[in-house]
């Protein structure tokens, strides 16, 4: 599998950690050449621990995409959110730190924060610098960073434009341990069929409800299976109070099946077959401040 030979082969863990919203989900899917993380506009869309693979010549990365690490606030979603990224951090055998070019928020402060509390060797993937202009801009920005850790390296990155990701995907592998690799070759994510389905049903939510629904949606996939020429996926859609019910299905239910028409393609290319997909609403009374909610629904 490497061409680098058993005794300098690397692999191992990498965290991409970072405020909400400075595009962690769309690195990971740029740095593996594969969607795993789903992608919306709004902050904190990742709930999850993701883990992806990319397999070099030189070396194995597993990359894990986390949550946005946050100020937490009541909800016990918002809690179980910022333990698995502290978890993911303090497991890595490196973190990249993800930051949004030419921005430093209160957001940086508190992953940076963390990560020098784990005492982890760290570097920082400046990300969005398609979005400066001129590039000069970033200069000075770049050297403020050198600032304030002692990074292994500082790599600009677009992950929308897949911008200097080969340079960086490197520049990670070069810092790992060596080590054979960890997963077999060809293994992408350690996610089963279920749970991405469930979050490309959960993107497309969120892409359609933009602030309808501000965090009280949650997806559930309870059957999978495959007919001769199709595979037929039942999922529920779990709302927490009655009055978002309405909302999601929409006038003469037309918002949901805009949500079906929209996730039923992306399962397709997911599973490379037609689907079928069934779709239905349900309450859940405040299952985010529910630790067996979130237990049942793979957040814990």
């Amino acid at each position: 599998m490497s061409a680098a030979g058993p005794d300098n082969f690397r692999s191992g863990f990498a965290a991409l950690v970072g405020r909400p919203n400075v595009g962690k989900s769309t690195l990971l899917n740029a740095l593996v050449g594969e969607k795993l993380s789903i992608v919306t506009p709004r902050p904190q869309t990742t709930r999850h621990r993701i883990l992806g693979i990319a397999n070099l010549p030189e070396a194995q990365i597993a990359f894990v995409d986390t949550p946005g690490l946050h100020r937490e606030g009541r909800r016990a979603l918002n809690k179980a959110m910022n333990r698995t990224a502290a978890a993911a951090l303090e497991d890595a055998d490196l973190v990249v730190l993800v930051v949004e070019a030419p921005k430093w928020l209160e957001g940086d402060d508190l992953t940076l924060a963390r990560i020098a509390r784990a005492r982890r060797p760290a570097l920082v993937a400046v990300n969005k610098i398609d979005r400066v202009r001129p590039r000069e801009r970033l200069l000075p920005y770049l050297a403020s960073l050198a600032g304030r850790y002692e990074f292994l390296a500082i790599v600009p990155v677009s992950a929308l434009k897949a911008d200097n990701i080969a340079d960086l995907r490197s520049t990670i592998a070069a810092h790992l341990p060596v080590s054979p690799a960890l997963f077999p070759a060809g293994e992408v994510t350690d996610r089963g069929t279920a749970f991405r389905v469930a979050e490309l049903i959960r993107e497309k939510l969120t892409l359609e409800l933009n602030q309808e629904v501000p965090y009280g949606i949650a997806v559930e996939v309870e059957r999978v299976a495959d007919e001769e020429e199709r595979t037929v996926v039942d999922a529920a859609i779990w709302v927490d109070r009655e009055g978002q019910k309405p909302i999601v299905i929409g006038a003469r239910g037309e918002r949901l099946k805009r949500v079906g028409r929209a996730a039923r393609l992306a399962i397709n290319e997911l599973l490379g077959r037609r689907v079928h997909l069934n779709l239905w609403v349900k309450v859940r009374e405040n299952w985010a401040d529910n630790a067996r909610a979130l237990r049942q629904l793979g957040v814990e």
